[in-house]
């Protein structure tokens, strides 16, 4: 998958015409790059490492917080990605319609590799991209 990356974070752009700024840390430094991303192969036989590192996404049509929004929950892998400092999930970013919602920063011990976002509209495609400090980045994506 064709992408582009920020240089200073990391950040992987889905929507190309919003390539000037970023809006994770305001750089506008991008890099063209083939394999920013990585994807399941298959998605009914996952191979080990895709077990450990595709998104998982569940939406649940109401929330409990906030009045009229869905809520959106990930967690990293089938199988529970580890968090130790030498092999840890760095950050996990949300896209509503290739547009960048948000980023979770996550630390390396005393977490799990999950996140959750309130949903304000009501129909499209949720894409989380996880990156991994040795593995890389790996995208999932949901219809709303």
């Amino acid at each position: 998958m064709q992408s582009k990356v920020c240089k200073a974070c990391g950040f992987i752009v889905l929507d190309l015409s919003e390539a000037e700024e970023c809006p994770v840390c305001g750089a506008r430094s991008f890099e063209e790059q083939e394999q920013a991303v990585f994807k399941a192969g298959d998605k009914t036989d996952f191979a080990e490492g895709e077990k450990k590192h595709i998104p998982a996404i569940i939406v649940a049509n109401t929330c409990g917080l906030i009045e009229g929004c869905r809520d959106a929950f990930v967690t990293i892998g089938e199988v529970i990605h580890p968090m130790t400092v030498e092999h840890s999930i760095q950050y996990i970013d949300f896209y509503l319609n290739k547009k960048f919602l948000a980023r979770m920063q996550l630390q390396s011990k005393n977490i799990n590799p999950g996140a959750m976002v309130h949903l304000k509209e009501a129909a499209g495609t949720l894409t989380v991209i996880e990156r991994c400090n040795l593995h890389g980045a790996w995208i999932n994506e949901v219809e709303l």
